[in-house]
Order: structure tokens, then C-alpha cells, then sequence
């Protein structure tokens, strides 16, 4: 299925959930916030919150610095 990830036209399998999106950017859970269609998804749900073709999902990862 394909979803717009940051922008960009990913191909996922169908059924892949946030968490399973968020490992398969290689991307560590701490310190990422998760929108899908413009709704946050809380951490807590990214394990049952399956995504659908068409969907628009942002990921944003908090960066420090100064």
C-alpha cells in the first residue's frame, strides 16, 4: 500500500502500524512524535494504530541543541 511519509511516497505493507513505520525508518521511538492525516498519534497507541493506503503520516524527531 502507499502512504505519504514526511512528504515522500512510501510502499508499506498493508497492516504495517506506526510503530512498525517508525522501526522501519530506522528511527529509535524516544523523542518522535508521530501525525497521521494531521492527528497526533499518542506512543501508546503506535502498536494498534494500523495505517491505510492514501494516508499522510509525519514523523517529527525532537533535535536539541543550541
Amino acid at each position: 500500500m502507499r502512504v505519504t511519509v514526511n512528504g515522500d511516497e512510501q510502499v508499506l505493507d498493508p497492516g504495517t502500524t506506526v510503530a512498525g513505520l517508525v522501526a522501519a525508518l530506522g528511527l529509535e521511538p524516544r523523542g518522535i512524535a508521530v501525525a497521521v492525516d494531521g492527528e497526533v498519534v499518542t506512543r501508546r497507541t503506535w502498536g494498534e494504530r494500523a495505517l491505510a493506503a492514501g494516508e499522510s503520516v509525519e514523523v517529527l524527531q525532537v533535535a536539541q541543541g543550541g
